[in-house]
């Protein structure tokens, strides 16, 4: 096994900042040595997160490439939009590997970006150096990378139930419609009022409808599977738990199908990648069964009467849906085996 590997976290006080400081803590080859705040530079994590009392990262620092890279090997950014474009460059130019969880270099389009982040775009030349780090489909690019692209939560969930069936030509891409929803956490912990306990306890809404930034996203690679340009429905909700994604997907089948048919193809799609789970045919998974893990479960149904399919999605959308795919993404591009550090059971219940 290779020598220890030096991490830093910038935006380490948001909650996929510090989900990595918590899964991190137990990778055998990584070794967290730099946490990094703009807002709260100089004082200690644990006075804002106190269940990390024993992780010893020292005082939060301010963005600063040339101490970070005295400090680091690898920089995650897990920064709100606009903000790792900005960063990412000088990082790249002190050697650092950079893993970027914000959706700063998802899509290589910049009109496209500007369009539905409605900020300013990163250059093109490092949209064409990132790669998009869902792993069990371009896990062969993310080998050797050092620009990253962590996919987005509602995209990692349902791109992974979508991306099998399209690639086998089983479903028509241009009939899929796309049901999510999401625990609070994935709003991240800026306080709003669509977030307000009184807003949110015992109510479920949908939010977004056609607007999320996350349509493009799921689109880019959508078209890729499909060999051409997809456009689709996704609507997002937000329901009153923690953590938690699931995407339920309806489309038309490109002929006569059983559920057998779909867990055949999708068992030997993700044959070897460890933390893509297909549910025996008739069950249906849960987002309590993959809370706390860096699992995706997945389920169909399919119905004879329409000639459709349900795809039914879930993950822990701090974990798969980041900080856990950022350091499976990690792992790769050190060659290390992917499920390093990971392996762990869903907490239940």
């Amino acid at each position: 096994m290779s020598t220890v590997v030096k991490a830093a976290i910038i935006g380490a006080t948001g909650y996929g900042g510090v989900e990595l400081i918590r899964l991190l803590a137990g990778h055998p080859q990584v070794e967290v040595t730099s946490v990094v705040s703009s807002s709260s530079a100089g004082a200690p994590i644990a006075e804002g997160f106190p269940h990390l009392l024993e992780i010893q990262t020292g005082m939060l620092d301010d963005v600063d490439p040339a101490l970070i890279k005295s400090k680091a090997d690898v920089v995650f950014l897990a920064t709100p939009a606009g903000v790792a474009s900005k960063i990412a460059p000088s990082l790249l130019a002190e050697g650092l590997k950079v893993i970027d969880l914000s959706g700063d270099h998802r899509l290589k389009d910049r009109a496209e970006y500007e369009t539905w982040y409605k900020k300013e775009a990163a250059a093109q030349e490092y949209l064409d150096r990132a790669v998009f780090g869902l792993c069990e489909v371009y896990g062969d690019s993310v080998r050797g990378a050092d620009l990253l692209s962590n996919p987005g939560c509602f995209p990692t969930a349902t791109l992974l139930g979508l991306v099998p069936a399209v690639k086998a030509g089983m479903i028509d891409p241009a009939s899929i419609v796309i049901d999510a929803k999401s625990g609070v956490s994935g709003a991240g912990r800026g306080l709003s009022l669509g977030n307000h306990y009184a807003e949110i306890n015992e109510n479920f809404k949908a939010y977004k409808l056609n607007k999320h930034q996350h349509i493009p996203e799921i689109e880019q690679v959508l078209s890729d599977a499909a060999g051409k340009k997809i456009v689709t429905t996704f609507s997002t909700h937000l329901v009153p738990m923690t953590r938690g994604i699931m995407s339920t997907m309806y489309a038309t089948m490109n002929g006569t199908y059983a559920n057998e048919d779909f867990v055949s193809q999708y068992r030997n799609y993700y044959e070897g990648r460890h933390f893509v789970r297909i549910r025996a045919n008739g069950t249906y998974p849960a987002t309590k069964e993959v809370a706390g893990s860096n699992y995706c479960d997945i389920g169909f149904a399919v119905d004879p009467r329409t000639n459709r399919v349900t795809i039914v999605s879930v993950i822990d959308n701090l974990v798969k849906g980041a900080a856990g795919q950022a350091i499976q993404n990690l792992n790769l591009m050190m060659g290390w085996d992917e499920s390093l550090g990971l392996n762990f059971v869903p907490v239940y219940p």
